[in-house]
């Protein structure tokens, strides 16, 4: 028999297999059921899962306090109350002494796609009862655009979460401009899942249809190859000086739709004036473009004119913020599809995120989902979620951020639950110097991760196999019970059930818990969220036979719809101060910061292969989202493992590239700069743009002490190369997309991975 559950890439089913194993089997409603499914089994009993609650050697012998041995140091098993009796003492000595601002709540991460059992929704919910704590804002993904895109056209989620539908695009797009192209990869994965992964579907429908795609990115692979694609290979991170250089084309050949500009935007004659040089001297016409992006002046001109002949979608991916001064792509891609006047218009206008997210473009219901009720956080402090190791090494120091003056705080204990900052976070060097700051770290984690290596107490909690929950995503089709399918792995427990007996401890139990198990919050929150469907004249189960049945599929949405299409119709205003979408925005040149002006510009990178940092560092590297895993999660599973190249993560670069340093397909090479290195298995692929390379990020964190003090992660994780420095003053985004380095081939045997064993450990008596 087999039992129905979900993930943040797809719904399945398991059953039990040959030998005890799990054997998986994709939902079957699934027309294209994600690869990542491959990982589940391999990672549920995997040697490296956490058998129970371990205190860091250090940190137990000497107690806390700021140190340079978390990352370096063994841990002692200890019981459940030993562990829960020091974490209870600890918070409450860093909240009497140092107040609840000195605890970090941020707890970035994805964990479970279970609503209930959602880690970072426990937490805060734990610490708001706990009387609070500084948390994090925004996202690794999309911190830049979370900031910029309120400013241009008032909320980020008409953007982000109302892109024109797939089926409307299908339908009367004409030229689709992918700039970061329309990556598959990561069309399965939405935040709590997708139940029916549709997108493949439409983007065959599109080649179908032979509607013409111009990819704009260094990497070939971003685009399905069965999509009729023109490919422009652009120098990595001068995607905004291409739209520059078409902008001015369609300005100067008359192409722009003036009465579009004149009714619905403001700010268009400054924009006008930066394109035209009035202000500095400098034309961005097609040639000053091709100078800078490396794509021929005469096809910027020639693809300017196909994009006003035609109904042309602008798409931008996320990637493409996720590098400095990542708000000008975003920001002049939709002063580009402005001046082609079809923002609104079925098939036209423009779109941030296809291919960066299963659900954008997606058009399942947009409903809300049973979720866990949080509470209000009394600490009203806060970070950008890419700034915790600023924070962390800084306490004190002011910062912008969004027009205001911040200071961060003096944070003592860190409180992480479902998450692996160690993969999300630029300059592991560095970041494990903040890790190594507070009085204490506090991470519950199913595995011996990089994060959870770097902790002084950590506790195992179950994977979403290990407990009852209730699961769904943004614009998804079902709602999924997703059962327990096996017994919780050592002594591994809920996070619910850790941080109801911290709670208990520390006086506030009965509030966190709300005197209800967990099973009867399964059915309190269904049963909220079934009345208000019931208002709306559905027929809903109630709770015990949703639960036989195994899923709920819910009621379906508009299949075709447009974003901005109720603005360009009159019917809504934005909530931007002109009521319209501002190419030039005088609140952001209020701020004036010199790396965000108040109009998309070209601001040159301090990494890039046109600056004089590339003398040096010859090749651009390129860590972008991996193809056999969700992030870091279930590295250890059989998906990831067969990406691997020598047992290290795969490095892909141009053969002429590796011609040039004496690399052969399979080598093991050392990829390095001035922050780190790290040793990867070589590739060699000529769909990349000469002088480029990539590294997917996730790669479990396997450092090793250079000289110097730097690290080399023996297992690949190019977050060893990447700068921790944030996209502007605006937005304080992440900056991990781009890193110049070098690559040569390794010279002697590699060392070991070791990531993939535990950690030393020893068990001692309560």
């Amino acid at each position: 028999m087999s039992t129905p559950t979900t993930s943040h890439w797809g719904a399945f089913r398991v059953r039990p297999g040959a030998g005890g194993a799990l054997a998986v089997e994709p939902h079957p409603a699934d027309p294209s059921p994600s690869p990542l499914l491959g990982n589940v089994a391999g990672g549920l009993r995997h040697r490296t899962r956490v058998a129970r609650p371990a205190i860091r050697r250090g940190w137990l012998e000497d107690g806390p306090g700021p140190t340079d041995r978390r990352g370096r140091d063994g841990y002692v098993e200890v019981d459940w109350d030993t562990a829960l009796d020091l974490l209870a003492a600890e918070l409450d000595r860093v909240r009497r002494e140092h107040g609840n601002e000195a605890v970090f709540g941020g707890s970035y991460g994805w964990a479970s796609a279970g609503r209930f059992h959602h880690a970072q929704s426990q937490l805060h919910r734990f610490l708001n009862g706990f009387g609070g704590y500084t948390g994090s804002r925004n996202s690794y993904s999309l911190g830049t655009s979370l900031v910029l895109l309120p400013h241009v056209v008032g909320e980020a989620e008409d953007v982000l979460r109302d892109a024109s539908s797939w089926p409307t695009i299908t339908e009367h797009t004409e030229l689709l401009v992918a700039f970061g192209g329309v990556p598959a990869k990561n069309l399965s994965v939405t935040p709590g899942g997708v139940t029916r992964h549709t997108a493949h579907g439409h983007l065959r429908r599109l080649a179908e249809r032979r509607v013409p795609v111009v990819l704009v990115s260094p990497l070939r692979a971003d685009l399905p190859a069965d999509l009729r694609a023109q490919w422009l290979p652009v120098v990595p991170g001068t995607d905004t000086a291409l739209m520059l250089g078409l902008a001015h084309s369609l300005v100067v050949e008359d192409l722009h739709d003036r009465a579009f500009l004149d009714g619905y935007t403001t700010g268009f004659d400054t924009f006008r004036g930066y394109l035209l040089g009035h202000a500095d001297g400098v034309v961005k016409d097609a040639a000053w473009a091709a100078g800078i992006c490396g794509v021929d002046a005469a096809g910027i001109r020639a693809l300017a004119r196909r994009m006003a002949a035609a109904r042309t979608l602008v798409t931008v991916t996320w990637s493409l913020q996720r590098a400095q001064h990542g708000e000008q792509p975003v920001w002049a891609g939709i002063a580009l599809a402005a001046l082609l006047g079809q923002i609104g218009l079925p098939g036209g206008g423009f779109g941030h995120g296809y291919g960066s997210m299963g659900d954008v473009g997606d058009h399942g219901p947009k409903r809300r989902l049973p979720t866990l009720p949080q509470g209000a956080n009394p600490v009203r402090g806060f970070i950008p979620v890419a700034r915790v190791a600023d924070m962390l090494l800084r306490p004190g120091d002011p910062y912008d951020y969004d027009g205001e003056r911040r200071t961060y705080p003096d944070v003592r204990l860190v409180y992480w639950a479902g998450g692996n900052p160690f993969h999300h976070h630029q300059d592991l060097t560095r970041l494990r110097a903040a890790f190594g700051r507070p009085d204490t770290v506090v991470v519950h984690e199913p595995h011996w991760t990089s994060t959870a290596r770097h902790a002084d107490i950590v506790l195992p909690c179950t994977t979403t196999l290990e407990r009852d929950d209730l699961g769904g995503g943004r614009r998804d089709t079902h709602l999924i019970a997703m059962h327990r399918a096996v017994d919780p792995v050592g002594e591994a427990r809920d996070d619910h059930a850790i941080l109801a007996a911290l709670a208990h401890r520390l006086g506030f139990g009965d509030t966190f818990t709300e005197g209800r198990t967990p099973w009867q919050w399964l059915r309190h929150l269904y049963g909220g969220w079934r009345d208000e469907l019931r208002a709306e004249g559905h027929d809903v189960p109630d709770f015990d036979a949703f639960w036989a049945a195994g899923d709920y599929q819910l009621p379906p949405g508009p299949t075709h719809f447009t974003l901005l299409e109720d603005f360009r119709a009159g019917r809504t205003a934005l909530r931007t101060p002109s009521g319209r979408i501002e190419l030039y925005s005088e609140t952001v040149a209020g701020f004036g910061y010199p790396d965000c002006p108040g109009h998309p510009v070209w601001l040159e990178p301090d990494e890039w292969l046109g600056g004089p940092a590339a003398a040096r560092f010859p090749l651009l590297l390129i860590a972008n989202q991996p193809a056999t895993r969700l992030h870091s999660q279930l590295d250890v599973g059989a998906t990831s493992l067969a990406g691997k190249r020598a047992g290290r993560e795969a490095l892909r670069l141009h053969p002429a590239d590796a011609a040039d340093r004496g690399i052969a397909d399979g080598d093991v090479v050392r990829v390095f700069n001035d922050r780190g290195a790290c040793l990867a298995g070589a590739v060699l692929d000529d769909g990349l743009r000469r002088g480029v390379v990539r590294l997917p990020t996730g790669a479990w964190f396997d450092p090793v002490e250079e000289p110097g003090g730097r690290l080399l992660c023996v297992h690949g994780n190019p977050n060893v190369l990447t700068a921790d420095v944030p996209s502007s003053r605006l937005s304080q985004g992440c900056t991990g997309q781009h890193a110049l380095v070098e690559v040569a081939a390794l010279t002697g045997p590699p060392p070991p991975v070791t990531v993939h064993d535990p950690p030393l450990l020893e068990r001692r008596n309560p």
